[in-house]
């Protein structure tokens, strides 16, 4: 029988883990914390990015993209001709509005040709179930994977749609879904795949029933390695311009890749500083810990130094416990953040659509979970291992000087008559030790503001919900007609039943330049008294726009580098092509999307054409709507309908799960680190002040008595972590909101006041919770034992 022989410092590592398992168990679950943080986040990044970049390479998701009014299929050929053009796809595609069955209110359908040959062009479909529409076939349709989940559509069913004016029935053939359209979202608005789907269906029978067999509506682009994706657009407005084109843009500002690449950059962002915070407490525990055991074990020290250990060799074992223990948490974080990582991605795929997404634990994940946590064990570590250095074998034989006790400013001050002795021994503890408090006030305010950081993002959503769907827009429908009309439209729509109130906007594509800046934004021309769509000041009062002038976004201003009194240059990219010069008359901070307003007169007037509309804005009866629903089932003039609130509710309900499983991890890792700052800290104290404890009890001090001493120095320093704690959380949520704002959306800088109220909640809950466990020590131990007390 083979025996292992254990070195005797390893064995003497062992024997020190083992009386101090409460501790290290505290620094190793701190540790794997962080260490599941980051294989959690870098873990989703990966498989979102690897998802991503298959999806586009096997279906040819396009570069550059355009949508015009009509083109002959000719002018393919020319696109092709453009410098830095690899290869090109011209598609019809058009609006609909959709009669769903089961489905009370209309829905609205993007309506998508296929190509003639199956597998070719860009954008390609993925056939989830079923089959492709047959060649010849008039209404067969692929509907999207989003869409036939909100409904419970199979292959089989129909539903209604209007189409070029007329109500036709759609035969679902199949399910699909395509690179293009990995989160369905129509325009700015949030997601709402109950109301919204995309319809593909074979080129020549919906070029038949749009009058367009030899033209192409939608540009799709695909450039060559290395080429200017700002030289191509350029020259495809150039032209595309007298087919009515909207401008071309990049894969920027393609809604679905926009979201997606957001979504990578908070996945990002928060696998950075999220492990910082974790493994930033867990190296102050080990400093902590370690200095405590090198002040215990300074005869040991000596000897082992006497018997011919090196310096280097005594620091190493001590190192080997920092080592050991993080890297049991690092062990245990690897396997947790894996866990997790499957579920987040199980999230992803229902939000995502993608043909396959995988969490792959890949080895740069491990190495780099790995390299973190042995970085953080130095960084802990070397106070601790620089004293075991330094100490020379005579010197550490000797018992430690006593530490030179002076008045604290509270004895100067003459205040200590008027504390009990138990407050007393407390500040003169903090006054004693004044950067260990301060170590134990920052790794405490660090749990609450993660939990700030937390509940940040939900705080800041609820805002965004709150000023621009509660407050700006009140309508409950908003119409988007299938083409411009004349102001007579206000009265045809008021005629609806159930109709309260009508508001026309005129939504204009523009292309604005300042000097030598310039953005591709909407400008919306909208109606001089309005209730139900409004353009609201910083103090959220609706402002009167100008009779001269318009005023911009704030995120838009920034993006031309232009303030208020600025001329700029806006060039009409629909109907008659008119170029203006236009003074910024004033900025407003909106969280979603760059727009331009103006009043809609004064916008006719400067385009010199009559005042039209593209779409109204609606108030309804509540007891009618219903009615109302049906009737516009039926319109052919409305392109597309959303309800707002509807729509609101149906993304809450998307990412309520995504939001429940955010809370209940963060709040268990915040409460972590709060129990192993607060058990750690009683445990070196308990420690450090046996003697001082032991006296109490001697002079008749009761046990509670003196674990309140021991415990109400935790106390005061958790109560004076929360308002710092706060002030962190709000500093890093401030961070996130620079980093995580988009062109699409703005991060809101606000805190409720419940998240604040729910972050403090958890940690002094966690904190009572530790503490009771050292009291529970306290409590067990009589005179005797107390006297004896070590570690």
């Amino acid at each position: 029988m083979v025996k292992l022989a254990l070195h005797p410092m390893d064995r003497k590592l062992l024997r020190d883990l083992w009386r101090m398992r409460g501790q290290a168990l505290a620094i190793a679950l701190v540790a794997m914390c962080g260490i599941a943080t980051l294989v959690t986040m870098r873990g989703s990044y990966e498989a979102l990015l690897t998802a991503q970049a298959s999806y586009y390479e096997h279906y040819r998701f396009a570069d550059v993209f355009a949508t015009l009014k009509n083109a002959p299929v000719t002018l393919l050929a020319r696109v092709r001709e453009i410098p830095g053009v690899n290869e090109t796809d011209g598609r019809v595609v058009f609006d609909a509005s959709l009669d769903v069955p089961g489905l009370d209110e209309p829905a609205a359908g993007l309506l998508v040709s296929l190509p003639e040959r199956p597998g070719t062009g860009l954008n390609r479909v993925h056939l989830r179930t079923g089959r492709l529409p047959e060649a010849g076939s008039l209404y067969e349709a692929l509907i999207s994977e989003a869409f036939s989940q909100a409904n419970n559509l199979q292959p089989g069913d129909t539903l209604g749609a209007i189409i070029n004016g007329r109500k036709e029935q759609l035969h679902i053939v199949g399910i699909a879904i395509s690179p293009e359209f990995v989160n369905e979202i129509r325009g700015t608005s949030f997601p709402d795949n109950r109301r919204f789907g995309v319809m593909w269906m074979a080129r020549e029978a919906l070029a038949g029933a749009m009058d367009m067999r030899d033209s192409f509506n939608d540009l799709s682009v695909v450039l060559a390695p290395h080429a200017s994706e700002q030289g191509v657009i350029d020259a495809l407005d150039h032209l595309l311009a007298p087919y009515g084109s909207l401008g071309a843009y990049g894969r920027k500002d393609q809604v679905s890749h926009s979201f997606i690449d957001s979504e990578l950059t908070q996945v990002r962002v928060s696998g950075s500083i999220i492990p910082g915070i974790f493994l930033g407490v867990a190296a102050f525990l080990i400093h902590n810990v370690l200095l405590r055991i090198t002040s215990l074990q300074r005869a040991q020290i000596a000897l082992l130094k006497s018997f011919g250990y090196s310096s280097m060799a005594v620091a190493a074992h001590f190192l080997k416990f920092a080592l050991l223990t993080v890297m049991i948490g690092a062990i245990l974080g690897i396997a947790l953040g894996e866990w997790l990582g499957n579920g987040l991605a199980d999230l992803y795929a229902r939000f995502y659509h993608f043909p396959r997404m995988d969490f792959v634990l890949s080895g740069f994940a491990i190495s780099v979970s790995l390299l973190v946590t042995a970085l953080s064990a130095f960084i802990g570590a070397a106070v601790a291992v620089a004293r075991v250095v330094r100490m020379a074998p005579a010197e550490a034989m000797r018992p430690e000087a006593p530490a030179h006790f002076r008045p604290g400013p509270l004895e100067r001050l003459g205040l200590q008559r008027f504390m009990p002795l138990a407050v007393r021994v407390i500040m003169r503890s903090l006054e004693r030790t004044p950067a260990k408090a301060l170590l134990s006030i920052l790794g405490l305010s660090l749990a609450v503001s993660l939990l700030i950081v937390g509940q940040y993002t939900f705080d800041a959503l609820d805002e965004i919900i709150r000023i621009q769907f509660r407050t700006a827009q009140r309508d409950d429908v908003t119409l988007a007609f299938n083409e411009v009309r004349d102001m007579s439209a206000v009265h045809a729509v008021a005629s609806l039943p159930g109709v309260l109130r009508v508001e026309p906007y005129n939504d204009v594509p523009v292309k604005i330049r300042f000097r030598h800046r310039f953005k591709k934004a909407v400008l919306f021309g909208l109606g001089h008294s309005r209730q139900l769509r409004m353009v609201l000041d910083e103090n959220e009062r609706p402002i009167d726009l100008p009779q001269e002038g318009m005023v911009l976004s704030k995120k838009l201003a920034e993006t031309l580098g232009a303030v208020q009194g600025d001329k700029l240059t806006v060039e009409s990219m629909a109907r008659q092509r008119r170029t203006l010069l236009l003074t910024v008359a004033r900025i407003v901070d909106e969280p979603i999307g760059m727009f331009a307003y103006m009043d809609n007169a004064a916008l006719a007037k400067a385009m010199e054409e009559p005042e039209t509309m593209t779409g109204a804005f609606v108030a309804v009866d509540p007891q009618q709507r219903a009615t109302l629903y049906h009737a516009l089932k039926s319109v052919p003039a409305v392109r597309s309908i959303n309800l707002r609130e509807a729509t609101l509710q149906s993304f809450l309900s998307t990412i309520a799960e995504n939001m429940r499983m955010n809370t209940i991890v963060i709040v268990a890792f915040a409460c972590v680190i709060a129990v192993g700052v607060v058990y750690n800290s009683a445990r070196i104290a308990l420690s450090e002040r046996a003697v001082e404890l032991a006296s109490l009890r001697i002079l008749g001090f009761t046990r509670a008595e003196v674990a309140r001493m021991l415990l109400g120095e935790q106390g005061l320093l958790t109560l004076a972590a929360i308002p710092f704690g706060c002030l962190l959380g709000y500093g890093l949520a401030a961070l996130l909101s620079e980093l995580l704002s988009q062109d699409l959306f703005r991060i809101p800088l606000v805190i409720s006041t419940r998240t604040y109220l729910f972050s403090i909640g958890v940690v002094l809950l966690s904190a009572a919770a530790s503490g009771y466990l050292v009291w529970r020590k306290v409590h067990k131990l009589d005179l005797i034992e107390v006297l004896k007390t070590r570690e």
